[in-house]
């Protein structure tokens, strides 16, 4: 392990000092890099300070949603001063390469520590954190023995019980895109439906809504990314305690595929006019310390195994991680969309 991470690091830094070394960044365009992000978090802040002290190279930072930078993508074509674009969902960063917005690139260090399955095949872009799709549960009301998989979730055994998003979020999307993958679009149309008459209430809310509410008692199950709990455990404030508490998170699917997880995925701008320093970037952010910090800053899994996570999330103890490629599922997005709302999941 401390092998693989000192090779990892004296990768990237030998990578830095080239690129500090090149004539090519020699001018103030060159030592810029510009980031399109749609991550909204405080934490990448430091991480962003953390590599501009290690290679030199200012990030400039435009931040909104990923609907709004893949449209403000499009709109300003070759003039574009993008050099980097980072997003959630893996079906954001795949309709980014789908229209044409991202480059391939060439790297070593981004192949060599990016497991194929969280990584474009053609090597367009690449992910950097890890988000797992669990069942969170009522403690005082449902045990770990009674909860197994995803598909489970539309038996009728869970009737008025389950909460969960829209189906127009794009994390439902992808969910039941890797499920649309496994079981087929007929199965996984009848588990739409399943899952829409289990429902406790019409979706509405983000992922904390949803386990927000179980612990409300309007259901006993809730489907959530695991970082928006961790989040709220590493708050500690006191209102959320009881919450805390009374909240406990499985992992599905355990015994075949494994857990559905999503990603924040990133690659270089089309138009990228410096193509070295979003490179740097990139395979900084695949680093030991930069993926630390993911885990640590923001509640998320890493990509590279080795890296830190938090207690609070190393407690909810290790799982098998579905093995699906991110950009199958994130295909599989539209299709996901109309099996779901034929299905009466809206």
């Amino acid at each position: 392990m401390f092998h693989a991470r000192s090779i990892h690091r004296r990768g990237f830094l030998a990578g830095t000092a080239a690129l500090l070394a090149a004539p090519a960044i020699s001018n103030a365009q060159a030592r810029t890099v510009n980031l399109y992000s749609a991550r909204h978090y405080d934490a990448d802040k430091t991480l962003i300070e953390n590599f501009t002290r290690a290679s030199g190279l200012r990030v400039s930072v435009v931040e909104a949603g990923a609907d709004a930078l893949l449209e403000r993508l499009r709109n300003e074509g070759a003039n574009s001063p993008a050099d980097v674009l980072l997003t959630v969902d893996a079906g954001r960063i795949e309709a980014a390469k789908s229209a044409g917005l991202l480059q391939p690139v060439q790297s070593a260090l981004l192949t060599r520590f990016v497991p194929a399955h969280l990584r474009d095949p053609d090597n367009t872009w690449f992910s950097f954190s890890k988000r797992a799709r669990v069942i969170m549960y009522d403690r005082t009301k449902v045990q770990p023995a009674q909860l197994s998989t995803y598909e489970d979730l539309a038996d009728p055994k869970w009737r008025g019980q389950l909460l969960t998003r829209s189906s127009t979020n794009i994390y439902s999307q992808s969910w039941t895109g890797s499920v649309l993958a496994a079981l087929g679009e007929e199965r996984t149309e009848a588990w739409a439906r399943g899952i829409a008459a289990n429902l406790a209430r019409p979706p509405r809310g983000g992922d904390t809504d949803q386990f927000r509410a179980v612990a409300a008692g309007e259901g006993s199950l809730a489907i959530s990314n695991t970082y928006y709990l961790g989040n709220l455990i590493a708050a500690n404030l006191p209102t959320d305690r009881a919450l805390i508490e009374r909240i406990g998170v499985f992992f599905p699917n355990q015994n075949d595929r494994g857990t559905h997880v999503n990603v924040t995925g990133g690659g270089i701008a089309r138009h990228a006019k410096n193509r070295d320093g979003a490179l740097a970037f990139l395979e900084y952010l695949i680093s030991p310390e930069a993926q630390s910090f993911f885990a640590i800053g923001n509640a998320e899994y890493p990509v590279v195994p080795e890296a830190q996570v938090p207690p609070a999330i190393a407690a909810w103890g290790t799982f098998k991680e579905d093995q699906l490629n991110a950009g199958v599922f994130a295909r599989n997005n539209a299709q996901a969309l109309r099996l779901m709302d034929r299905a009466g999941w809206r």
